[in-house]
C-alpha cells in the first residue's frame, strides 16, 4: 500500500466542530424546552420581542429570516399559549404589532434558566473568559449588523 503524499495542512476548519457543538446544545435544549411547551424557534421569537418591547409582524419575519406565512403560524402557537399578543398598529391599522405578555416573559425567564444549565453542560470545559471570547467571535461571525431590522436592538452583551 502506498503512502499518501504529504501536503500542506490547511488551517483548522471550525464547521464540523460548530455543527457537533450545535447538535449537542440543540438536543439538550429541546429536552428542557419541551416541558415548557416551547421549541427553539419560539424561544428566539420571544427573546426578540422581549428585547425590543414589541415588533411588527413584518419586521419580526425579517429578523427571524422566516417567510411571513411561517411567522403567522409561529405567532399563532405563541398567542394560543398566551405568550404573546398581537395588536393593531395605531399608526397603520393594516399592520400588527406583536408584544410579549407577562405570561410570556415569565416563561422566557424559565426557559433561559433551563438553557443556561444546558450551556454549562456543553461548554463546561471553558472558563468565563473563554466563553465570552467564544460569544464575541460567534457574534462577529454571524454578521448581526446585516441580519435584519430588529437584531441590532436585540444585541445584549450579557446573553
Amino acid at each position: 500500500m502506498s503512502e499518501l503524499p504529504v501536503v500542506n495542512q490547511p488551517p483548522h476548519r471550525c464547521g464540523a466542530l460548530l455543527d457537533h457543538v450545535t447538535r449537542r446544545i440543540r438536543l439538550r435544549s429541546e429536552t428542557v424546552l419541551t416541558p415548557l411547551g416551547l421549541r427553539p424557534r419560539h424561544l428566539v421569537a420571544l427573546t426578540v420581542l422581549r428585547d425590543l418591547g414589541g415588533c411588527s409582524q413584518q419586521d419580526l419575519a425579517k429578523t427571524l429570516e422566516m417567510d411571513g406565512t411561517n411567522v403567522v403560524g409561529l405567532l399563532n402557537d405563541l398567542e394560543s399559549a398566551n405568550l404573546i399578543e398581537r395588536k393593531r398598529s395605531p399608526q397603520d391599522r393594516r399592520r400588527h404589532i406583536v408584544e410579549l405578555t407577562d405570561v410570556g416573559a415569565k416563561q422566557l425567564v424559565k426557559a433561559e434558566f433551563a438553557l443556561a444549565e444546558v450551556e454549562d453542560q456543553v461548554l463546561g470545559a471553558l472558563d468565563n473568559d473563554q466563553r465570552e471570547t467564544l460569544y464575541n467571535l460567534l457574534y462577529q461571525a454571524a454578521g448581526h449588523a446585516e441580519a435584519g431590522p430588529c437584531v441590532e436592538a436585540v444585541h445584549d452583551d450579557n446573553c
